[in-house]
């Protein structure tokens, strides 16, 4: 590893930034690229998904621009790479959008608020992370009828929390970086967000609701027990669907040896006293489960494991991993494997993580090597629904959320340099608000144009 360069050197790298783009060009769009054409975009990204959930996945993106957004993270990369960039590198989560960022239980039993989708994380530079952030408020703001004006407020407000945040962090000692969260369940982040008393009720049901959901709630809610006194899962097409319904004799051996592979090498990764831990629980059913809007398609299985006795239950969630987005437009990263990828960004940005958070190859159903990550499907876990907010919840959400951003740039990447490009003005503020509303008005048009694709019949629905 090399030397940590003086913090001289980093400000005059990050000044120098300014040179290569201007902080007024971080407005500009990538989107005028040779051959740009959304819905062949996406389809081509469904390459190798499962071709049933693959109509579930189109209706969904189609419900809203905000929902195609969603499941559209690699044709904005795709236009990011199409514009010049900072060269200011951080560990990105890919895709920082609103709906990626939740509150979730530490190991401590603390309750923060963090990223908590990293499917694409990988080294990049950290305004890739910013705009797709500022552009999902623009989105939700249009989502939940605010005006122009009100919209373009809240994303400088959230620029301006990210800018702010970096200059903070650029200032303190690499360890005080490395503890910071934000606690989800502090009675002052009411005050530090602006909440007001309406927002501060709503926050609190938030947090209540994450506590209560634990393994014994996901067991409740997803499994029964059978009257041999075996727990197992119960179905729910196409949502949830057991393993065991649609298997034949010869499939379901080639997937209890994938199983148990996939099991031993997620062990083997863990932690010595976490895989102490896993070691006392032994898996019992599997069952394939849809999860979110862009991952629908990928390979996404819930685990039951079962210890000594069967009220001691965990939920896992054994999710495929593919290659990031950002992959195709930046330099490689440290990991070839793409399970440990999204583990070890994970552990790089998130304040705290899941204990049981590991990384494996598997078999398929169809006996093809894939490479999964593993972590807790429920412990205590909550995220806001975008959608339904109260339209003046946005800003102090949308605040959290820069706040959480910065932090996790901070503690991976170039936190000095970063600060010393975006500076003490609102010049970068109001240049990512204003990419955040000419990004939206593509990604209107590039909904518009995938859904007359499915009414045509063009995309499966």
């Amino acid at each position: 590893m090399g030397e940590v360069e003086p913090e001289t050197v980093q400000t005059a790298r990050g000044r120098a930034a300014r040179e290569h783009l201007p902080r007024r060009a971080l407005a500009a769009l990538g989107t005028d690229r040779p051959g740009r054409d959304p819905v062949s975009e996406v389809l081509a990204q469904e390459v190798d998904r499962l071709p049933d959930l693959l109509p579930l996945r189109h209706t969904r993106m189609a419900a809203s621009p905000l929902a195609f957004y969603r499941g559209t993270a690699g044709l904005m990369t795709a236009d990011l790479a199409g514009a010049a960039h900072t060269g200011l590198r951080a560990q990105l989560c890919g895709d920082a959008h609103l709906s990626n960022f939740g509150v979730f239980g530490t190991p401590e039993r603390r309750l923060v608020f963090d990223l908590n989708d990293f499917d694409e994380t990988h080294p990049g530079p950290f305004e890739w992370d910013v705009k797709r952030l500022v552009a999902s408020i623009e989105l939700a703001g249009r989502a939940l009828g605010l005006d122009a004006d009100a919209r373009r407020r809240a994303c400088a407000r959230t620029a301006r929390e990210y800018r702010q945040t970096i200059r903070t962090f650029a200032e303190a000692r690499a360890v005080d970086v490395w503890y910071e969260s934000l606690d989800a369940a502090d009675v002052g982040l009411g005050d530090r967000l602006g909440l007001d008393r309406t927002a501060r009720r709503g926050w609190q049901r938030l947090t209540s609701r994450a506590t209560s959901r634990d393994h014994r709630h996901a067991a409740a809610r997803l499994t029964t027990l059978t009257p041999d006194g075996e727990r197992r899962f119960v179905a729910d097409p196409p949502l949830l669907v057991p393993a065991t319904s649609y298997l034949g004799p010869a499939e379901a051996v080639t997937f209890r040896e994938g199983i148990a592979d996939l099991v031993g090498q997620w062990r083997a990764s863990l932690p010595a006293d976490r895989r102490h831990l896993a070691a006392q629980y032994r898996v019992v059913d599997v069952a394939r489960k849809v999860v979110g809007v862009g991952s629908v398609g990928t390979r996404a299985w819930v685990l039951l494991l079962v210890g000594a006795s069967s009220d001691d239950v965990l939920v896992l969630q054994a999710k495929e991993a593919r290659a990031s987005v950002l992959e195709a437009h930046l330099p490689p990263g440290a990991y070839d494997h793409p399970g440990r990828r999204v583990v070890e960004g994970q552990r790089l940005m998130q304040a705290a993580s899941d204990v049981f958070l590991g990384w494996q190859d598997g078999i398929g159903l169809d006996g093809v090597p894939r490479a999964y990550y593993v972590r807790q499907l429920r412990d205590w876990k909550g995220a806001v629904d975008v959608a339904r907010i109260r339209p003046e919840a946005l800003v102090p959400y949308g605040r959290a959320c820069a706040w959480t951003l910065a932090r996790a740039h901070a503690r991976s990447g170039e936190r000095i340099a970063i600060a010393a490009y975006l500076g003490a003005s609102s010049r970068a503020d109001e240049a990512f608000a204003q990419f955040a509303t000419t990004y939206a008005d593509q990604v209107e048009r590039d909904h518009a144009a995938f859904t007359a694709a499915v009414a045509d019949g063009d995309v499966g629905s």
